[in-house]
């Protein structure tokens, strides 16, 4: 508990102090960058004015307006910190910091900052601007003219029933953007769109030249050339060449996005992905020579500051020695408190618990069960008091136990000693072994036959192998079964027995519909009519009635059956009436078997209920008589219950 105690405290801490580290940062990141949006954008409105222009001249006006949209100062150098433009305008602003917020280069783009841009443009795998495009911008004219293809083009798909739009890329080449950006929905019209992939002359002009720097960067790495295709993807160098074109490659192109235009031979087509060795040296290679291409056509790269009005940068947040000090002052300190507060509760909460263990080891060696103190009402407390109860159960179990292995032995010993002393009577030959004897020596034999069935059965029940053979009952036949087989001894006692009629069943069909084991349930009844006869005095009478107590939880038929056996004999006490089922109860003290059994009859009569779901039960009135009600679940609630625990039902 301790060691889980100081775990729990310990992540709470950590998880306390980074939460308070991340707060803090964050404010001061808050405070210090204001917004990283607004700073996005300043980033890619220079960066398109980059990418546009071969140089720098004129970028002031635009870096005004930034700082007045934004609030801020804006300030752009040269990498060798040569002012460019700044819009604190002021002989006496502060001067700038030595770390720059950002490098303005469209041929290396910052892909966070960029990521965050207003234009949503995004970079290709080359880290090289969209908008950046050089020599493949069209003129006015090719731009005219492709326009009004597009828009002719634009107009056949709408007479088709294809929504769509003329879309107009970086380098002034208009495509046809189909709406909801599937292109295959034009295949299967007569709108030709391969017009509008058809590079124009400065275009090839260009991307000749690009394909020559990239087969030259490739032949100093000893690789063979390719050849690019407008959307700047190549054939395979190892593929076989064309039957009456030495040394022409195949192509094989890598297909561009849809959402890329497939005539621009600008970056804002992302480089598809590569794989194999050869791959990736010609990515490299054809990335190089696109910077090498562009670079007269874009601005040198540019170092950008943002500040604040008073000239201040954005500097990185990092804590101080002294404040990281604090913080794990503070952190040792609540952990500190913490475990002190978890020792103190473990070892109140230790200390009873030292006691319950002490007192089950006791147990466990033999020694008698003492009770441990209860602290209070908490959990400890119930546990033990919970200790307590058990020790005392256990200890009325041992004396249960030794009661009924003084009981057994008692059972047993007397028809054995009969037997015993009748077998030495006749080798001694002072008894003649004839028919009186040797019906003697049977009863003897069969009481002790009872005995030990009844041990054996509470056994197999006790062990969980007690079997039930479950059949459809008819319980007024199965009663009247039970009364024949004793009417002889109920007459021999001048005692009246009887089935008598239900008067109170709802449903006295549902009789024919128990589910039970017969033999089973007419040894249960026989032994409570037994039981009864024996305490019946003459004169008396034993009534066997059955009937059904009502209809199940759901209102179905099938509800409980109850089987009562009522006599009117002695009756039994108040104060034994709840050990009646008791093994080796007997309401006469007697030990005799003849008189007053052997105290099994009942205890077996409550496992062999149990047994098929139910439950018994004993009123009596002293001098009045008694009644024991089985109480048996009919055929639909059998269907639901499960078997009870221990006893097994073979069907």
């Amino acid at each position: 508990m301790l060691a889980v105690s100081a775990l729990v405290a310990a992540c709470s801490v950590a998880a306390t102090a980074w939460i308070a580290v991340q707060t803090t940062s964050g404010a001061i990141k808050q405070e210090q960058g204001q917004n990283l949006t607004a700073d996005a954008r300043i980033y890619d409105t220079l960066l398109e004015y980059a990418a546009r222009n071969p140089t720098w001249d004129g970028v002031g006006a635009t870096v005004r307006e930034l700082a007045r949209e934004s609030g801020r100062r804006v300030a752009l150098t040269t990498q060798g910190r040569q002012p460019l433009a700044d819009s604190a305008t002021e002989p006496t602003a502060p001067a700038l910091p030595p770390q720059a917020s950002a490098v303005v280069d469209p041929l290396s783009v910052d892909t966070v900052l960029a990521a965050r841009g207003t234009d949503g443009q995004g970079t290709a795998a080359d880290r090289i601007d969209p908008r950046a495009v050089g020599p493949f911008r069209l003129s006015a004219a090719d731009s005219r003219a492709l326009r009004r293809t597009a828009d002719d083009k634009v107009e056949c798909l709408n007479r088709a029933g294809i929504a769509s739009d003329v879309v107009v890329g970086a380098s002034g080449r208009p495509r046809v953007q189909v709406v909801g950006n599937d292109p295959e929905r034009a295949l299967g019209t007569r709108c030709d769109l391969a017009a509008l992939d058809t590079p124009t002359r400065s275009e090839q002009k260009a991307l000749d030249a690009l394909t020559e720097l990239s087969d030259a960067c490739l032949e100093r790495q000893g690789r063979k050339g390719v050849r690019l295709n407008s959307d700047l993807s190549w054939g395979d160098p190892a593929s076989v060449t064309v039957p009456g074109e030495p040394g022409a490659l195949v192509p094989r192109p890598v297909p561009a996005p849809r959402d890329a235009p497939a005539e621009q031979a600008a970056p804002s087509v992302e480089m598809p992905e590569r794989t194999g060795e050869n791959d990736r040296a010609i990515a490299s290679c054809v990335g190089t020579a696109r910077s090498e291409q562009l670079s007269s056509y874009v601005a040198s790269p540019a170092l950008l500051f943002i500040g604040d009005e008073g000239g201040a940068t954005l500097p990185g947040f990092d804590l101080s020695p002294a404040n990281t000090a604090k913080i794990a002052g503070a952190a040792a300190l609540v952990l500190t408190l913490t475990v002190g507060a978890s020792v103190f509760a473990g070892a109140r909460l230790v200390r009873p618990l030292h006691a319950l263990t002490g007192a089950a080891q006791r147990m466990r060696d033999g020694e008698e069960p003492a009770s441990v103190p209860v602290s209070g009402d908490d959990e400890v407390g119930r546990l033990a008091a919970a200790f307590n109860d058990m020790s005392a159960h256990r200890a009325r179990l041992e004396e249960q136990r030794k009661a009924m292995v003084s009981d057994v032995a008692h059972e047993l010993r007397t028809p054995l000693s009969n037997i015993r002393g009748w077998l030495e009577a006749a080798q001694d030959g002072l008894a003649d072994p004839d028919p009186a004897f040797v019906a003697s020596l049977l009863e003897e034999a069969v009481l002790l036959q009872h005995i030990i069935d009844d041990l054996q059965d509470l056994a197999a029940a006790d062990a969980g192998v007690l079997r039930l053979h479950p059949e459809s009952v008819e319980v007024r036949e199965l009663l009247s079964q039970v009364a024949a087989a004793h009417q002889a001894r109920a007459e021999n006692a001048g005692v009246t027995l009887t089935v008598a009629a239900a008067t109170t069943a709802p449903d006295p069909s549902a009789l024919s519909a128990l589910s039970a084991d017969p033999v089973r349930l007419r040894q249960a009844v026989g032994n409570l009519v037994s039981n009864a006869v024996r305490h019946t005095p003459e004169g008396g009478r034993v009534t066997l009635t059955a009937y059904v107590a009502g209809p199940d939880a759901s209102g179905q038929s099938g509800g409980t059956v109850v089987i009562e056996v009522t006599d009117t004999g002695s009756g039994i006490p108040a104060d034994d009436l709840p050990h009646v089922f008791d093994r080796f109860w007997r309401a006469e003290k007697s030990r005799s078997r003849r008189t007053g059994g052997s105290g099994l009859g009942l205890a077996i009569v409550r496992k062999l209920v149990e047994a098929h779901g139910g439950t018994v039960e004993a009123t009596s009135t002293e001098g009045e008589g008694s009644t024991f009600a089985l109480r048996l679940p009919g055929a639909s609630d059998q269907d639901r219950r499960p078997a009870p625990d221990g006893m097994t039902t073979a069907f």
